[in-house]
């Protein structure tokens, strides 16, 4: 188990130095999020067990990222994984993908492409009325779902599924209408000059537990995270405060687990968990 997660996570250590580094020259900031920040802050890079990284970009950068970063890595081995670039892509963030390696996760059984990742979400605003909050992230949950049915994503590999037909024009055409309306569904309020908040509509966490103050955001702090840096919120305390409670404290040893990659091929050696 060990050696999958620190192969994991070095390879995904060389995919966020070579995309902070596109970052950094074209003056887009970020934030590393969730369990990547907690670990820059606790650990000073990764958690011992964790197997991803999440960084989060305010919606015009991140759009404005989506833009450059597939001509800077159009002869690289990296692939920019966007609901929009990969058509089998149910989810509604970006990912970047390290084409040199093949992964399989737990509970997560699709057509989408493979690789170890970096996820890359954006973060939009929401109102301050809990009636239209609650509106808008049941209808971008409705639509993941639908999302999720229409391109076959599974908790459990199916060997009947090696017999489907590939998707028709029709389905993907569909589904590609899905992921346009969940899109504009999370952008709803972003040129709202008043607004709440700002929050991840795709994070895991309970809705209350991810979302930002502008000045929590701020300018991004530059920490240490295993031989480089990564930027964090200016107020990152509160951040992980309202996501985990006490955060210096470690979890019981039996939740110490890597939650995400099962097996990995790389350099022609395979890994299992």
């Amino acid at each position: 188990m060990v050696e999958i997660t620190n192969k994991v996570q070095q390879i995904e250590l060389n995919s966020f130095k070579k995309l902070s580094s596109i970052l950094d020259a074209n003056g887009i900031p970020y934030y590393a999020i969730g369990g990547t920040l907690l670990g820059a802050i606790r650990h000073q890079g990764f958690i011992p067990w964790d197997d991803d990284m999440d960084i989060a970009l305010l919606r015009p950068d991140y759009e404005k990222l989506l833009v450059i970063l597939p001509e800077i890595l159009i002869n690289d081995h990296y692939f920019l994984q966007t609901p929009f670039s990969d058509e089998n892509y149910a989810l509604s963030y970006a990912k970047l993908l390290d084409r040199n390696t093949y992964i399989e996760e737990k509970n997560n059984y699709n057509d989408a492409k493979k690789g170890v990742f970096i996820d890359i979400f954006p973060i939009d605003n929401i109102p301050e009325s809990q009636l239209r909050r609650q509106k808008q992230i049941t209808e971008i949950k409705r639509l993941d779902s639908r999302l999720y049915l229409k391109l076959r994503y599974n908790f459990i590999d199916n060997p009947i599924k090696k017999l489907y037909s590939p998707l028709s024009s029709e389905q993907l055409d569909t589904a590609l209408e899905f992921k346009h309306n969940r899109e504009r569904a999370m952008k709803t309020y972003n040129n709202l000059k008043d607004h709440f908040a700002l929050k991840n509509l795709a994070s895991q966490y309970d809705y209350e537990k991810e979302l930002f103050t502008e000045t929590e955001l701020g300018t991004p702090l530059e920490v240490p995270f295993e031989d480089t840096t990564i930027k964090v919120p200016a107020e990152y305390s509160s951040v992980l405060t309202r996501l985990y409670g006490d955060y210096n404290e470690l979890p019981p040893e039996n939740q110490q687990n890597s939650k995400h990659i099962t097996r990995l091929i790389y350099d022609n050696q395979e890994f299992l968990r």
